[in-house]
């Protein structure tokens, strides 16, 4: 309803200029002048009409959008939501750290594995060695060496299975 009468008096204050426009045609300058400042003071007044409703208009806005913001259910809704990402979080904060102790856990695993290989495959070289010693008189010097050589590359290799595959082969010799 104002807009109309804010463009109602937009168009008011334009006929009165092409009223001006015309007497000024007709060499009546004074009156156009004065027609010229009531078109002035109608479009002021259209523009300021304006103006006001649209400051009117957003100062209520702001005052509603305040009072639904600090409103107990908006205020409640936003508590909701904050623990509702907290909680998420939380979930997320947990599955991370189960797979950070996971991978710590899987990597300690894996470097115990290979020391423990380690230590076995020393053990299993040194009872070898042992083995070969107690044999040393009743093989022949090029086959004892042989089987010497194979007990330390398998141990440098790190190769267990052909360790075990030598040690048997020398529990079948001093069996023999």
């Amino acid at each position: 309803m104002i807009i109309r009468i804010a463009l109602i008096l937009t168009f008011a204050a334009l006929t009165l200029f092409i009223s001006a426009d015309i007497l000024l045609l007709l060499t009546i300058p004074k009156l156009s002048e004065m027609i010229t400042q009531l078109g002035l003071v109608t479009l002021l007044s259209a523009f300021s009409l304006l103006v006001i409703i649209g400051l009117l208009t957003i100062s209520k806005l702001i005052g509603s959008s305040c009072i639904i913001y600090f409103s107990a259910g908006q205020r409640l809704q936003r508590r909701l939501l904050f623990i509702l990402t907290k909680q998420q979080q939380l979930k997320q904060l947990f599955y991370f750290k189960k797979e950070q102790i996971h991978y710590v856990t899987e990597h300690t695993r894996k470097r115990l594995l290979v020391a423990d290989n380690r230590q076995q495959i020393k053990t299993l070289s040194t009872a070898i060695s042992n083995d070969l010693k107690s044999l040393k008189h009743q093989l022949p010097k090029n086959h004892f060496l042989q089987l010497q050589k194979e007990n330390i590359q398998c141990r440098e290799q790190q190769d267990i299975e052909a360790l075990i595959q030598l040690q048997q082969k020398i529990a079948t010799i001093h069996y023999t």
